[in-house]
């Protein structure tokens, strides 16, 4: 890997970071395409360098949200309490009885699609009655702990699923967007993890891309702590549009990705 694809990583990291930071979706979910066509990252690493990211460039928005006072919320408490258990879950589960990744792909398009149009569709075009009521605590840990599983099994970021479901229920952006990077991280440092321990075990080679995965992550790094300060300068209207756009374009990825 030359200082060219270092370079290119790092402002990769730094845009998609600064753009996703403010309402709670990891980069890397949108960083993966670009790893694998434009960077040229084989299949098995992909995953690995995927979650190295996230480790580097989590802090960097948690930071910041950290100081404003956004993260000593129990909705954060709540997420990080059902992710854990979930990765551990979804690790056992990719062990003994993997689902097909294409009918996961159908499935979170299925979700995201939708609901990332409706998101935006009610930005442009309020209700006229109030909106849904905030799901209870308990529904909100039964979430946090199916989409760890899913995490686990696939290595996605939580927070790419639980923010677009959580602002459709009528939670703010700026109360979701510091919970859902919150369990993104722990999701993924215990992913990370995982996969340390597997490649100590396996003959085939699942280590990350360092390099690559530690240029991106510095780039997110800056980026998701420039995000998470521009948060409170942007409208809840704009960040809901914002939001609204990437479960689309997100959810349209994994739909073109399972019917290919």
């Amino acid at each position: 890997m030359t200082w060219s694809s270092g370079l290119a990583g790092l402002a990769v990291g730094l845009s998609i970071a600064m753009v996703t930071a403010p309402v709670g979706v990891s980069g890397a979910v949108f960083l993966l395409p670009v790893q694998l066509s434009v960077l040229g990252v084989p299949s098995p690493s992909v995953t690995p360098t995927n979650l190295l990211f996230n480790v580097v460039a989590g802090p960097g928005a948690l930071l910041r949200y950290h100081r404003a006072g956004l993260l000593h919320d129990a909705l954060t408490r709540r997420l990080v309490t059902g992710t854990l258990p979930g990765v551990v879950i979804g690790a056992v589960v990719r062990v003994f009885a993997v689902p097909g990744a294409d009918v996961f792909r159908l499935l979170v398009a299925a979700l995201l699609l939708p609901l990332g149009l409706w998101i935006v569709a009610r930005c442009i075009r309020p209700a006229r009655r109030p909106s849904a009521a905030e799901p209870s605590p308990r529904t909100v840990t039964g979430l946090a702990l199916a989409v760890g599983v899913l995490g686990g099994i696939y290595g996605i970021g939580g927070g790419s699923v639980l923010g677009p479901v959580l602002v459709g229920r009528g939670m703010p952006v700026a109360r979701v967007a510091p919970a859902a990077l919150a369990s993104t991280f722990a999701t993924s440092v215990a992913g990370a993890a995982a996969f340390v321990l597997l490649s100590l075990t396996v003959s085939s080679d699942i280590a990350p891309d360092w390099y690559l995965g530690l240029a991106c992550g510095l780039g997110g790094l800056f980026g998701g702590y420039l995000g998470a300060r521009l948060q409170r300068r942007v409208p809840e209207t704009a960040l809901r549009v914002l939001l609204g756009t990437l479960a689309t374009l997100l959810g349209a990825l994994y739909a073109v990705q399972s019917l290919r």
